[in-house]
């Protein structure tokens, strides 16, 4: 059965708070850290251009209804045209992430400065907690739990007994590491170093691949079956105005 502990104080005062602290500075540190190592970046305007062609043609799909069909059926054959459609890409245009990834060595330092920054930080901060910090309860969830969450909250203390509630001073530290952003957000604004990777993939194009973003769309916008919608608005206000009338 399951032993109730009664948490020291002191471990409150000198290991829950301070390494709640230390991890939210060094989320700032390394947040100013990697915008300083960051370097200046133009987009590429064919990679613009293809995005906003795909926005373009999303907005086309849900709006599809909203316009006649002589309109719809004008504009889905400007973007599926398969001679000089914006979404028809040629077989021999196809690009590889990887390959522009390597022939672009900015990009790739920049990725290698954000690795950097990412994983030192945290390998000293694992290693101080792990000498510091090691064997500790530090906190109680308040509510009860099952068996399965006993690894992920109680790494480091080897005992069966204690309720799995009791949440270790490493197992603490895992869970500021992967829930703090919400609060590094509300210090840092939306553009935090959480998000830092996918701004600068979606600034350098890494990963977009034409042939399958634009293919899928043009696939996605050829079997939109368009019913305009008007008509029922006409016919649902004649309803409305004929109940007022009455």
């Amino acid at each position: 059965m399951a032993e109730d502990l009664v948490l020291d104080t002191a471990i409150r005062d000198w290991v829950l708070i301070p390494l709640s602290v230390v991890m939210v500075l060094i989320g700032i540190l390394r947040y100013f850290v990697s915008k300083l190592m960051r370097s200046s970046q133009v987009p590429d305007p064919k990679i613009v251009k293809e995005g906003q062609v795909i926005v373009r043609a999303r907005n086309l799909r849900a709006g599809a209804n909203f316009i006649p069909p002589k309109s719809f059926r004008s504009r889905r054959v400007y973007f599926s045209n398969e001679e000089n459609g914006l979404l028809f890409v040629p077989k021999g245009q196809a690009q590889n992430a990887q390959a522009q990834m390597f022939s672009d060595p900015n990009m790739a330092m920049d990725m290698m400065k954000k690795n950097l920054s990412m994983i030192i930080p945290q390998t000293l901060t694992f290693a101080w907690v792990n000498f510091f910090f090691s064997g500790f309860v530090a906190a109680k969830i308040p509510f009860p739990l099952t068996q399965r969450f006993r690894s992920m909250l109680q790494n480091g203390i080897d005992l069966s007994t204690v309720d799995v509630s009791y949440v270790s001073s490493r197992s603490w530290y895992f869970l500021n590491l992967f829930g703090l952003r919400g609060l590094f957000s509300l210090i840092l604004g939306e553009e935090n170093a959480t998000d830092d990777t996918q701004r600068m993939m979606q600034m350098s194009g890494f990963g977009f691949d034409p042939t399958k973003s634009l293919g899928a769309e043009k696939d996605g916008l050829d079997i939109v079956q368009h019913e305009w919608a008007l008509p029922k608005f006409e016919h649902r206000a004649e309803a409305v105005l004929k109940k007022l009338i009455r």
